[in-house]
């Protein structure tokens, strides 16, 4: 059974929520001390986090930074900010997904169940081929690590099945939607712009790599990975 720890605020929303994941045979708990959201997290260890972005004490963005530094399981911000700033400090700050309040229940399921597969079921992968080198950068699925010589950068799950795409494609120009496709099966539910953060995001741990050239944008059509940056010594 799947577990799924909320956190919000607003105990109304988080009685709704909680009955209708336990409808699709959820687990769920949500947090009760929010000075503790780190230590209750590690307690009940989730397979998904749900969290708003208003929160006592520290927001979304602070706790969602501090789940990041201990898992990678998918976390996904649900918020009545709809700004595109909030949204992309969301992802940058290690979340994986957003939704935005007042939000349609069957579409927030969709994202969950979406997101579950991603990281645990059908599109997790088998754990026999679960890495992969280009030109002496080895992507690392399994433990979510991207790693050059000795540097490692750690990944988070979406950003790790964008860099499996484009490293299995070296070269080769993938489509944006071969790319949504590919992460997302949910297309419908994405936003445009959310594709464009998480290259943003993968393009900054190439570059912490010492890779600044490696992934090129082909405007209207997608992206290629070019790994002419030569093996590191």
């Amino acid at each position: 059974m799947f577990k799924i720890f909320i956190i919000e605020d607003d105990s109304g929303l988080v009685s709704l929520l909680q009955d209708y994941l336990h409808k699709f045979g959820y687990e769920t708990r949500a947090v009760q001390d929010f000075e503790r959201v780190r230590t209750e997290f590690e307690t009940f260890e989730p397979h998904l986090v749900l969290l708003d972005v208003n929160l006592p004490k520290y927001d979304g963005y602070y706790w969602c930074r501090q789940i990041r530094g201990i898992s990678t399981c998918p976390i996904l911000f649900i918020s009545a900010r709809d700004g595109k700033m909030e949204q992309v400090m969301a992802l940058d700050n290690g979340a994986d997904d957003y939704i935005t309040k007042p939000f349609d229940y069957e579409i927030a399921m969709a994202k969950i169940k979406s997101h579950l597969r991603r990281a645990y079921g059908t599109y997790a992968g088998s754990s026999n081929d679960r890495s992969l080198t280009v030109a002496g950068v080895t992507l690392d699925v399994e433990r979510l690590m991207l790693l050059r010589g000795s540097a490692k950068i750690d990944l988070s799950h979406t950003e790790a099945k964008i860099l499996d795409e484009l490293m299995k494609k070296a070269g080769i120009l993938v489509s944006r939607d071969r790319l949504l496709e590919k992460i997302w099966d949910d297309q419908a539910f994405v936003d445009e712009n959310t594709l464009n953060v998480y290259v943003t995001r993968v393009r900054k741990k190439l570059g912490a790599l010492g890779i600044t050239e490696g992934l090129q944008t082909v405007r209207g059509q997608g992206y290629r990975l070019t790994p002419d940056w030569g093996d590191e010594g």
